[in-house]
């Protein structure tokens, strides 16, 4: 069977059943990574049914990371898994709430956009959402549609109806859907049950949407009895039925998919043949070496964002502990990371003394003054006792503070953040934010985006960026990136790309006295107005001491670590 019309973009709509947090985003990363190794342009649509415009106000606690898109999106974790396993940029507009499409249309009816119309949910939201859908997936061969929360949920109802109605307008051969389920083994049973999936596949197809194919989350690899069973209740083709279980690194899970021709599957159902022979050998052999390592290394991670009742949120740290892995796997290493409260720090040194244990120490991003105090005693503990310290955005301003503290003697120095009357303010923000959050005007007006760095030439962070090939892949992206991310360009210099989500700057007043002190500024952002944005920060007679007030790990990729991080797990290994 041969296309219609050969260029029309097929879409693959994925959505979860059972249980939140299933892993439709892992699942629908890697069938974007397999269908590109079938030589096709692929990309990625995420959607989530919360009423918030974008996920940049939510509780990293409940929800987990915010990702930062190149152009300055505050979007769901799950378009960062995207990026890594497809290597290419996705833009904000590829992340859909329902705040985004309600908002959208009330203004298009106050502005007179449905005069004589009745407006109303059915046809109006679901062609909303249909033509940000369609918009997304412009220029690419196949685009992934991935539908948040659980099948059953009032929330993305709309949205499951409005994928219906986009496969009555392209055909059913250029759409199809794919649950992801989840399989329980109840102790008390000892037996894999069925009927959870059984009971999700009945409420979609209440919507109108019989799945093509069902990929059966579990903690072991689903067998044959089972499957037979989802086939019979379900009408489901056996072969079509797809073991997902638990694997030690989501970069197995393309493989494993593999091993039962889940791409080839998916190109037939679209009616597509594969455009060249899919080549695994480069991630195959970073896969073997994280579970076979040579060498082990630990760190600590000093944070705040973990704890959730008598439960551990790790996910709002998903981009740096990936980064990491990223960094590990390059030098044939497994790292292991402790997620640290930084309150534990706050007032007692026999708890900073375990840091000695580690290998190195990182200090993400955060906000507010809740564990802060202890943040800095680890940055401080690291400096000096020679542990390697990568600083993350928060983990730059604080390792500023410790050191206008303790080496510069300004007692009390601080960021006007956690204190206002601070005698030294050495982290300060700026006077177009301090407009902005006069008139509580907090959603999406950060500095967010990606933002150009002028490094210093001979600086660690110079070295790494260079080694990684950076500067040179960096320069052209400059070509597409707006020019207020640009600043006052210094061509004679090497220049980079990071991604940004903060408020407070590095004061410029207290630069000289910093300097003074062999603090090394090794990147800075210029301001149209001549202001200097401190970027990067390193100690020249230390084993490893780097932050950035960017955040790194935005760009890291499996096929291509990223520099700093890299660095860092060197250090360590060391």
């Amino acid at each position: 069977m041969h296309l219609k019309n050969n260029s029309q973009t097929k879409f693959i709509v994925v959505a979860g059943g059972v249980i939140s947090g299933v892993g439709k985003g892992i699942a629908t990363a890697s069938i974007g990574k397999i269908l590109q190794e079938y030589g096709y342009s692929v990309t990625a649509v995420k959607i989530d049914p919360y009423i918030n415009c974008d996920a940049g106000t939510l509780r990293p606690t409940e929800h987990g990371e915010v990702w930062v898109t190149e152009d300055g999106g505050e979007i769901d974790q799950d378009l960062g898994n995207y990026e890594r396993f497809f290597n290419q940029q996705i833009l904000k507009a590829n992340n859909i709430t329902t705040g985004q499409v309600y908002k959208k249309i009330i203004e298009k009816e106050r502005k007179g956009e449905f005069l004589g119309q009745t407006v109303q949910f059915i046809p109006h939201v679901p062609d909303e959402i249909k033509s940000r859908v369609k918009e997304a997936a412009k220029g690419f061969d196949i685009c992934l549609v991935e539908i948040g929360g659980t099948i059953g949920d009032y929330e993305n109802i709309p949205f499951l109806f409005a994928m219906k109605s986009l496969e009555r307008e392209i055909g059913k051969e250029n759409l199809i859907y794919i649950l992801v389920t989840y399989l329980p083994v109840p102790g008390h049973i000892t037996e894999m049950k069925t009927k959870p999936t059984q009971q999700s596949m009945k409420m979609m197809m209440e919507v109108g949407i019989f799945p093509d194919f069902v990929l059966c989350r579990s903690k072991i690899a689903v067998d044959d009895v089972r499957k037979r069973k989802i086939e019979t209740y379900s009408n489901i083709r056996l072969d079509h039925i797809i073991s997902a279980p638990d694997v030690d690194s989501i970069y197995q899970v393309p493989l494993n998919f593999e091993k039962e021709k889940l791409g080839l599957k998916i190109l037939s159902q679209l009616c597509l043949k594969p455009k060249k022979k899919p080549e695994w050998t480069k991630w195959q052999k970073l896969v073997t070496s994280m579970l076979n390592p040579k060498f082990n290394i630990k760190v600590a991670m000093v944070c705040k964002y973990i704890d959730i009742g008598n439960f551990e949120l790790t996910d709002a740290y998903v981009s740096i502990n990936e980064a990491l892995k990223h960094a590990s796997a390059y030098m044939t290493a497994k790292i292991k990371i402790d997620w640290i409260d930084a309150k534990k720090f706050e007032n007692n040194k026999e708890e900073l003394k375990k840091l000695l244990s580690y290998n190195g120490i990182i200090v993400p991003g955060g906000f507010g003054n809740s564990g802060v105090e202890g943040k800095i005693s680890a940055i401080k503990f690291a400096r000096e006792h020679n542990i390697p310290f990568l600083g993350l955005c928060y983990g730059m301003q604080l390792a500023i503070v410790e050191f206008a503290r303790n080496i510069c003697k300004m007692q009390g120095a601080n960021t006007t953040e956690n204190d206002k009357k601070t005698h030294y303010p050495v982290i300060d923000i700026l006077e177009e934010q301090k407009k902005i959050l006069a008139n509580n005007l907090y959603g999406g007006t950060m500095r967010l985006g990606s933002y150009v760095a002028m490094l210093e030439p001979g600086s660690v962070v110079y070295k790494l960026y260079k080694e990684r090939g950076r500067i040179e892949i960096d320069k052209k992206l400059i070509q597409s990136t707006e020019k207020f991310r640009l600043g006052l360009l210094d061509k004679s210099k090497p220049i980079v790309l990071e991604r940004h989500r903060h408020r407070y700057e590095v004061n410029p007043k207290y630069i000289p006295m910093l300097e003074r002190n062999n603090m090394l500024f090794s990147g800075y952002h210029l301001l149209e107005n001549n202001t200097k944005l401190i970027e990067f920060i390193e100690l020249k007679h230390h084993k490893f001491f780097i932050a950035t007030q960017s955040h790194p790990e935005f760009k890291s990729r499996f096929l291509s670590p990223a520099p700093l991080f890299l660095g860092f797990v060197r250090a360590c290994l060391e």
